[in-house]
């Protein structure tokens, strides 16, 4: 009896005829977690989500376009978009509202980071993860160099996007000190393989070729690293789907092997069963994805948005607060006596937001400039900022979810309790709300006024764009 080697094994399981999606997770189940991953997430089809799904994508490539206007100006990335022009090589990509063409891969990198430098880009409320800047960045670039289509690109990237929060629910959560460039760069990966027209197995060694790529330290959150993070992850995504597509190859158990990706950036928590089953009876950018609204971290939004209806409530005037008391999770982040500096630290610091909040009854995108950041009365509502002592027994579903009660001098306490943020899929993403972010934030981008409807509108009506050309033409 002839025996099949493992590659051989794979090879002929690439090759079996296609199932619908929701089967899918129960046929090949002998074969590598890697593979049986691309088999499901290159099945995927505009046809088979549903429309939220599809409204969704679009308004993950606004929003991280939006936050990119804004963080194309920030020094972290100026430098390498500087270099990346330095070095040239074949202009394939756009880098946008720039003009520049780069080779694919840097276009990718430069986008990115202009996207994470300002922190205003999308997170996974499972994951806290970014997976959007990252799916956006990577796609856009390849869709450009290869004459791909809006549907191409916005299955491509509600793909892509499964895969990363999969992956990032496989982790459970605990990434042994990893930032969380080691889950979004599986959404690269896969929205990059997809729009190169990889083969399952191609898109399997792109899997197992960015699993050990990928890393970054979540210490470097704080600082110029975590767009470095951001840039990293899409830069190396696309190489792995380039290296695969001629052909390279890698353990085709690199996910589950013991030493492999789970083991490593898991450890004992992982829950490998997570990344296949029940494929398409839910979908992560329906159930997870979350727009931030308003700058910063967005595992505070909720805490600040309970501190703006907290402030609403009392009606007070700033120099009447006594106290401002926070439970929750995030919580645990405030440290007493500590001010932001700059936009880096202030984007990071529960106290400046709640503070901020408290002071003008409301947080926007405002509260990024340094004016809003150095403003006495929020210095001195920061110090009046503490974790409750007698927090409300709540049981929150997200651990973003946080509790503010503000007392005033003549001892009146007012309380307002927020789990998921708004525009998160919990609570719904109105496209009102995604259009108010872009023309807030699209103007930084120095493009003129009726460039920036444009780019919108088209955004608007992605699915019925013949070539994504005519996306990036609009953001040179």
């Amino acid at each position: 009896m002839s025996v099949l080697t493992r590659r051989e094994l794979l090879a002929t399981l690439a090759v079996a005829p296609a199932v619908g999606l929701r089967d899918l997770g129960a046929v090949g189940d002998s074969a590598r977690l890697a593979l049986r991953l691309a088999r499901l997430v290159n099945a995927v089809k505009l046809s088979d989500v549903p429309p939220t799904a599809v409204e969704r994508a679009k308004m993950i490539v606004a929003s991280t376009l939006a936050s990119a206007a804004s963080g194309s100006h920030i020094a972290s990335a100026r430098i390498v978009r500087d270099l990346a022009v330095e070095q040239g090589g074949k202009p394939e990509a756009t880098v946008w509202f720039d003009g520049a063409r780069l080779p694919v891969a840097s276009a990718a990198r430069v986008n990115a980071m202009f996207s994470d430098a300002a922190a205003s880009d999308d997170s996974d409320l499972r994951n806290v993860a970014h997976t959007g800047t990252t799916v956006t960045a990577a796609g856009l670039a390849v869709a450009e160099s290869t004459g791909a289509t809006g549907q191409d690109l916005l299955s491509a990237i509600v793909g892509g996007y499964e895969a990363a929060g999969r992956i990032g629910e496989g982790l459970s959560a605990d990434r042994q000190g990893f930032h969380a460039s080691v889950i979004v760069a599986f959404g690269g990966v896969v929205t990059s393989a997809r729009l190169l027209r990889l083969t399952e197995e191609q898109t399997a060694q792109a899997i197992s070729l960015i699993a050990t790529t990928m890393g970054g330290l979540a210490i470097g959150t704080n600082s110029f690293a975590r767009e470095y993070h951001a840039g990293n992850a899409a830069l190396a995504a696309i190489n792995a789907a380039q290296a695969a597509s001629r052909g390279y190859t890698a353990n085709e158990d690199m996910l589950e092997a013991p030493r492999g990706f789970f083991a490593v950036f898991g450890g004992n928590k992982a829950k490998l069963d997570r990344l296949t089953r029940d494929f398409g009876k839910d979908w992560s950018i329906i159930d997870y994805l979350a727009i931030k609204l308003v700058p910063g971290a967005h595992a505070f939004h909720p805490s600040v948005e309970a501190a703006v209806d907290a402030a609403r409530q009392s009606g007070v005037a700033p120099d009447q607060v006594a106290r401002i008391l926070v439970a929750g999770a995030q919580s645990r982040t405030i440290v007493a006596g500590q001010h932001p500096k700059d936009m880096v630290e202030a984007i990071h610091s529960l106290p400046y937001f709640i503070a901020s909040a408290v002071a003008d009854k409301d947080f926007s995108w405002v509260h990024a400039s340094p004016e809003r950041i150095h403003n006495p009365a929020v210095a001195r509502l920061m110090d009046l900022v503490e974790r409750d002592p007698s927090p409300p027994p709540i049981r929150y579903q997200w651990s973003w979810g946080g509790t503010v009660t503000i007392v005033t001098k003549s001892g009146a306490t007012y309380t307002s309790t927020v789990d998921a943020p708004k525009g998160s899929g919990p609570r719904g993403i109105d496209w009102s709300d995604v259009d108010a972010k872009f023309h807030a934030l699209a103007p930084d981008s120095r493009l003129p006024a009726r460039r920036i409807d444009q780019v919108l509108t088209l955004i608007h009506r992605f699915e019925q764009v013949k070539h994504v050309t005519e996306l990036t033409r609009l953001l040179s």
